[in-house]
């Protein structure tokens, strides 16, 4: 179990800093609010950037993020909270993004079974802003600590996530 509590991920006997959403945690987020969400989670799967770092070693599911990827952040469209292909006509992230934070991305199980309307969406762990500033709801670490947690990982692993 990966342990999130305030600004600290607790895995495997370690402790990281880590960067949790600008305005905190919430038990019932919403689309929008700036919160990382409150409760115990799947790992679903993890994206990452071919074309600036090797494929992770981990035991989730893995794919190579493409420069069409995006994810649908449009709380009244069908694909909510899901992986979309741009150009998409919806609200959307793109993950081919000029920074290193979407090199290395851990799907989190959150609103996805079943997705809920403005619920939040595109919850992540991903890698932080040197200084672990605030996510829009998102886990964020360095990419070190990421991909060692990364490692020793599997579908059975999940993340509490507590104010």
């Amino acid at each position: 179990m990966i342990k999130v509590s305030g600004n600290k991920l607790s895995f495997k006997g370690k402790t990281y800093d880590c960067a949790v959403g600008k305005n905190g945690f919430a038990a019932d987020k919403k689309e929008g609010d700036l919160c990382s969400p409150i409760g115990e989670f799947p790992l679903r799967k993890v994206l990452y950037r071919a074309d600036k770092i090797d494929k992770p070693e981990t035991g989730l599911l893995i794919d190579a993020i493409q420069q069409d990827d995006g994810w649908c952040d449009a709380p009244n469209h069908l694909e909510y909270n899901q992986l979309v292909k741009l150009p998409f006509s919806a609200s959307h992230e793109k993950l081919w993004r000029d920074d290193n934070l979407y090199d290395v991305v851990v799907v989190i199980g959150y609103n996805d079974e079943p997705v809920e309307r403005n619920k939040g969406s595109a919850i992540f762990m991903h890698i932080a802003k040197p200084e672990y500033t605030g996510t829009e709801g998102c886990i964020a670490l360095k990419k070190k600590d990421l991909l060692e947690i990364l490692a020793s990982v599997d579908s059975e692993t999940k993340i509490s996530i507590r104010a």
